[in-house]
């Protein structure tokens, strides 16, 4: 009876996780198409800087009340955790600027294989049959729904390997840190946030500027500009912890398969509050296929044998690991 009640709240602490993140990314895509498209803010890597300041100062905060526990973070691992996140942020915007938005979304969806790989090469991860098909339809569905016109040059498709690559090591490296020196999300995101903020908003300006032609000190914020920059820097703080919370209880892999129900819901958030030039047959066939890929990947994965990890990474020590994701349903 006891397992069976460990159990039920494993399951519900999963589902809080995946529930977390998936409002905040949702949440934060919107209020950013709002002050992009509509306000004229295209200045992305500034904003990302923008976006770990607010988590540093929610990482201070909770330091201060006591909800997250001393911890240490080698400075040679947190050295390769930035420059593979910014590795993974620069490389997905000039990715998006030098490639057609069709081999972009196809970049995207190469970070699951690329996961996968990381996992079987570095984890000794096995998957079943039916997890590796499973994987393919949510592939096959959310290209389907998002891939139109696909060109590619010689430019773009390095910056587009690049950001693939970075993506999917920052996201294992999340995973990896945890396990090794027993961190949890705050103490994570204590170390790799201050660290994240100051080096983009030292290069985002640059960045940007090669990106738009445009500085981002010359931009006039008008009032909602500024409320839409406000917003997003504040829901980004659920979405940076969010994502460490996800990963950490499960994996990269996991992280982006289901991660793409996302996709599915902006797309028809888009649909719904921007109007429905777009929609068609293809696009609603391929959310549906999308959506039961990643039934099917969450039933096959936890069968016994449907994701194994053959070898288990030693754990420094358990003195570090604080409780404060249990309060908030985020922590085994």
């Amino acid at each position: 009876m006891s397992s069976l009640k460990k159990s039920d709240k494993k399951a519900v602490l999963d589902f809080s996780a995946w529930s977390f993140n998936i409002t905040t990314s949702v949440g934060i895509i919107m209020v950013n198409k709002a002050l992009m498209a509509t306000h004229g803010f295209s200045f992305a890597t500034t904003l990302t800087g923008l976006h770990f300041v607010t988590t540093t100062l929610m990482t201070v905060v909770f330091r201060w009340l006591g909800l997250s526990q001393p911890s240490q973070l080698p400075l040679p691992d947190l050295i390769k955790f930035v420059i593979f996140s910014n590795l993974s942020i620069v490389g997905m915007n000039v990715s998006l600027m030098w490639n057609s938005v069709g081999f972009y979304q196809i970049a995207k969806l190469c970070m699951i294989p690329a996961s996968c790989l990381l996992e079987v090469v570095f984890d000794h991860v096995h998957y079943s049959r039916d997890t590796k098909l499973s994987i393919m339809v949510v592939l096959i569905g959310v290209a389907v729904c998002t891939v139109t016109d696909v060109s590619v040059n010689a430019k773009g498709l390095i910056a587009a390997v690049i950001a693939v690559w970075s993506t999917a090591f920052q996201q294992y490296y999340v995973h990896f840190l945890q396990r090794k020196y027993s961190l949890n999300s705050f103490n994570l995101l204590g170390h790799t946030a201050p660290a994240q903020a100051g080096s983009l908003l030292l290069v985002g300006p640059f960045v940007d500027f090669l990106l738009t032609g445009k500085r981002v000190d010359h931009f006039n914020f008008s009032s909602l500009a500024l409320f839409f920059l406000t917003l997003s820097c504040f829901i980004a703080i659920g979405v940076n912890l969010s994502q460490f919370i996800c990963i950490g209880r499960f994996s990269a892999v996991s992280f982006q398969v289901l991660g793409h129900m996302k996709t599915v819901l902006v797309l028809s958030l888009g649909f719904l509050f921007f109007g429905k030039e777009g929609l068609n047959l293809q696009v609603v066939l391929g959310m549906i296929l999308a959506v039961l890929g990643m039934m099917w990947y969450g039933n096959a994965s936890a069968k016994p044998g449907g994701k194994e990890r053959r070898s288990v990474l030693p754990v420094r020590s358990e003195k570090h690991k604080g409780d404060s994701e249990e309060k908030i349903g985020a922590e085994k």
